[in-house]
């Protein structure tokens, strides 16, 4: 490596100390890649690693989190989203890269775009009058993601200006969007809590999307939809001659489940020091070693309830509820209003939604960018929509650009059940000693841990 002539020794000896080494084998697990983590810690670090994972739409089959005094060593088995082993050389270089620079908290953001951040009481409709107002405004949105829980929604919306493509920074523009898109958060029953904001967008999507329902309370809310899936089970107990509390979290498995169980116990300031994570046929168990940042464990029952409640609406939060509809088609203007406005007008509610256009490069399409676009939909009672109006809105959409799909295929195939390795809602407490001899057996380091 070649230093920077402006580095002294002992500069470069903290570069070299604190930059995290990243070993990826693809011989030493037979149906996964086995990625491992060497690092100094330091809070928000493991999720910084899960976040470059998921973001590369990989599933976590396994962890072990090991955590002792300033270091710590994180352990993955992934595979792609067709269960298959990481390949590409490119891939794996790409992943070696964004770990080893972790400690830089480096973020996935939108350059060159105004970030619209929402808020407030979902109802059917609610989508189209934003994305109506949005064009309205000559407002292009270029990425967007959505989600519902619990009778609310949070929106980060990422737009520009439609006629000069550029980021909108004029305040009094500003405050006439955020104006209109309050006015319609706001309906006829949310006048306290809708709220609109504009951000530099520094923080991951998802991440924010996490904060905003977070502070929004939605975990205290009764939910409006029953999903058709089991409600995680979380137990919270502490192991007090150790000086922890003990996560233990039995759910169905998906992708990104990790990164949103992750990033809610960060963001509750709660810091893992000791984790393992495996899967089983559909289902994940978790299991987390956890203190509050000053290094106390969680200190009352209604700390324990809180924290179970949190984690619950964090899993389901992302839940896939609907028929998952594509669309791919040309982009221009409005094309998402006129899509809402079908769906409202034939009585579909839009239970989540990921928006993203594709740029084309000068000279390869002439005929403009891309709009990809995932949406789940139910009927206005959250019940599966009847195919009859769903063929009338794909023939209105068009067929060939809006294809209906099967719910994507986010468990695990089993190929054998297996039994949980430890304990399922009641969850027994593993003694750390036990935990961490397991974890080096694990890793590799020695032959047993009975």
């Amino acid at each position: 490596m070649e230093w920077p002539s402006y580095l002294d020794e002992y500069q470069k000896l903290v570069i070299r100390m604190t930059t995290p080494r990243v070993m990826i084998d693809n011989a030493g697990c037979f149906n996964a890649t086995r990625i491992t983590i060497d690092s100094v810690r330091k809070h928000g670090i493991l999720l910084e690693a899960v976040q470059v994972l998921t973001d590369m739409n990989l599933s976590i089959k396994k962890a072990y989190i090991c955590s002792d005094g300033r270091w710590f060593m994180d352990v993955f088995h992934v595979t792609d989203q067709n269960g298959n082993k990481l390949t590409d050389a490119g891939d794996i270089n790409y992943i070696k890269l964004s770990l080893s620079t972790i400690h830089y908290g480096s973020s996935k953001g939108f350059g060159g775009l105004t970030a619209l951040e929402l808020t407030g009481t979902d109802r059917l409709g609610l989508l189209s009058e934003v994305f109506a107002v949005l064009s309205d405004l000559q407002c292009n949105v270029v990425e967007s993601k959505v989600w519902t829980h619990n009778g609310r929604i949070a929106s980060v919306i990422y737009v520009k200006d439609c006629d000069s493509g550029s980021p909108i920074e004029d305040s009094q523009q500003i405050n006439r969007i955020e104006g209109r898109l309050r006015y319609v958060l706001k309906g006829d029953n949310d006048i306290r809590s809708a709220t609109t904001s504009v951000s530099m967008g520094v923080t991951h999507t998802e991440r924010r999307l996490h904060q905003m329902m977070f502070a929004d309370r939605d975990y205290e809310r009764k939910p409006i939809i029953r999903t058709s899936g089991d409600s995680p089970i979380v137990t919270v107990q502490n192991y007090l001659e150790k000086g922890y509390s003990v996560v233990n979290i039995q759910c169905n498995d998906r992708m990104k489940l990790l990164f949103d169980v992750v990033c809610t116990l960060t963001d509750m300031q709660y810091v893992v020091f000791h984790a393992t994570i495996n899967t089983a046929g559909e289902l994940a168990y978790m299991e987390f070693f956890v203190r509050h940042t000053d290094g106390t464990p969680i200190s009352s029952e209604a700390e324990k309830q809180r924290v179970i409640l949190c984690l619950q609406a964090a899993i389901q939060r992302r839940a896939s509820v609907g028929v998952r509809l594509e669309l791919c088609t040309t982009d221009r203007r409005g094309l998402l209003a006129d899509v809402m406005r079908t769906f409202r007008e034939n009585g579909l509610n839009v239970t989540r939604a990921e928006i993203s256009t594709i740029v084309r490069e000068k000279g390869l399409n002439p005929l403009g960018d891309t709009a990809k676009n995932v949406f789940y939909v139910t009927d206005a009672s959250g019940n599966p929509a009847d195919s009859n109006i769903m063929e009338s809105v794909r023939l209105k959409v068009g067929m060939s650009n809006l294809i209906v799909k099967e719910l994507p295929t986010i468990y695990h195939q089993a190929t054998e059940k297996n039994e949980p390795t430890f304990g399922t809602g009641g969850a027994v407490l593993l003694s750390l000693g036990s935990l961490v001899r397991r974890n080096l057996y694990n890793l590799g380091l020695i032959k047993s841990y009975s």
